[in-house]
């Protein structure tokens, strides 16, 4: 009996995904438990296994379809059997128990492409398929524009490449190899072949064509909508503050001494900043809210987001109960789930339900800058980097502290200037008097 082969669901909050890649043709045999297909979220990527034995009867998507989950998306069968119920727009409704077969079995997470390191070679996000064809061809995938989800590198794009890429005169490479200058994409010889004058007037040729338009990524898509939603449908009002950070650098120091002895934990001076937040999240409920419009949830729990910059973009993976963690627990868990978010294998579970957000930019050098909320999150915290600035010392006299930026975004329908000032001076008061057990 014919089986509909459904796109999985990832996450309750996960309406659609991106279809990447089959790993079988119509026709060819299926075996239950080899890998079928590939799909992404705008936050993870996802390859799932067959769940029944049979013939690839009927695919229904292609790879950069956007995809409902559980719809049907291709048919498993017996050579000869009907798929047309199957087909969407006239099929029939999904049998619940093919529905939670799908759900019930894990998708097998795709594995993240690691950074090049220096003198390695770049990876690129590309179908196998287009890196097969590219390798049989000779040609570097460094610099294609993909037509895939994210800007993945598919079939199609190193094809257009080949039959578009133009033939070059050998004197046209030799003065472009002389001369250091890049070989232009087009040459006015036959066919677009390159000549040696394209190649002289490539630069001026350049100047008129320096700039590039990129497409948007489905995350960065999501960004900014949600960037914008939060900006449109709040009153965002942001304070600015500092902390004398003279004790974070000090702990920092013993940390580094008890790291080359052998201590197991990498505690950062963010991870003392988040641990100081959460301490003065518990004295200031008002600010560890959610804001609903004729209500305001206040939680007696700290769950805790961490904003995270990966190469997709924004994403911000929450911490559950922060508020019961040790500052070595703390620091375990934002590494944990930083690395989980910058690997693209994130569960969407985890990138819900933050109660206060805080995003770090210090490691930029920005002294100052306006965080932008996670409706329905009352408040948001940036933190800045360390400058010094001139202040009283031991004994009256003056001299320049170690003082680190502080900027705190909330919702002014929620909460008024003066508490969300008041919380802001009690997270410096916790830096400034924070007493770890190392």
């Amino acid at each position: 009996m014919a089986e509909a082969i459904i796109m999985p669901r990832q996450g309750q909050s996960v309406e659609t995904c991106i279809f990447s890649e089959w790993f079988k043709k119509k026709g060819d045999k299926v075996t239950k438990g080899e890998l079928l297909f590939s799909y992404e979220t705008d936050k993870a990527e996802f390859e799932q296994e067959a769940l029944a034995d049979g013939i690839l009867l009927e695919t229904f998507v292609k790879e950069g379809d956007e995809v409902p989950v559980l719809q049907t998306i291709g048919v498993i069968g017996q050579e000869g059997e009907s798929v047309e119920e199957f087909r969407p727009g006239g099929q029939a409704e999904t049998r619940k128990g093919e529905v939670e077969a799908v759900q019930e079995e894990p998708a097998k997470e795709e594995p993240a492409q690691p950074s090049a390191a220096a003198g390695q070679e770049k990876e690129f996000s590309a179908s196998p398929r287009a890196k097969k064809l590219a390798g049989k061809h000779k040609i570097s995938l460094e610099g294609i524009s993909g037509s895939g989800p994210y800007g993945r590198i598919i079939e199609a794009d190193v094809k257009k490449l080949i039959e578009t890429k133009p033939k070059i005169t050998p004197l046209a490479r030799a003065i472009a190899e002389k001369d250091h200058i890049e070989i232009p994409s087009k040459g006015t010889g036959f066919g677009g072949r390159i000549l040696a004058s394209d190649v002289k007037i490539a630069p001026s040729v350049a100047l008129a064509n320096d700039y590039e338009d990129v497409k948007l990524s489905n995350i960065r898509k999501i960004i900014a909508r949600n960037m914008y939603e939060s900006l449109a449908n709040t009153a965002q009002l942001t304070l600015h503050s500092s902390a004398g950070a003279r004790k974070l650098q000090e702990y920092r120091k013993i940390l580094k001494k008890k790291a080359a002895e052998g201590y197991p934990y990498n505690i950062t001076i963010n991870d003392m900043v988040c641990y100081a937040a959460i301490r003065a999240l518990l004295q200031h409920p008002g600010m560890n809210a959610h804001f609903q419009g004729e209500s305001i949830r206040r939680f007696s729990n700290v769950h805790l987001g961490i904003a995270v910059d990966t190469k997709r973009g924004l994403v911000v993976p929450t911490i559950k109960n922060a508020n019961h963690l040790t500052i070595e627990g703390l620091s375990a868990q934002i590494k944990e789930l930083a690395a989980m978010a910058q690997s693209g294998g994130i569960d969407p579970e985890l990138l819900q339900g933050a109660t206060f957000t805080i995003t770090n930019l210090g490691a930029y050098g920005v002294e100052m800058f306006t965080p932008v909320l996670n409706p329905p999150q009352v408040g948001i915290l940036g933190v800045n980097t360390i400058t010094y600035q001139p202040g009283e010392i031991e004994g009256g006299a003056f001299g320049f502290i170690p003082r680190i930026g502080l900027s705190l975004t909330f919702d002014h329908r929620a909460i008024d200037g003066a508490p969300a000032a008041a919380f802001l001076k009690e997270v410096a008061n916790q830096i400034e008097n924070l007493t770890l057990n190392l």
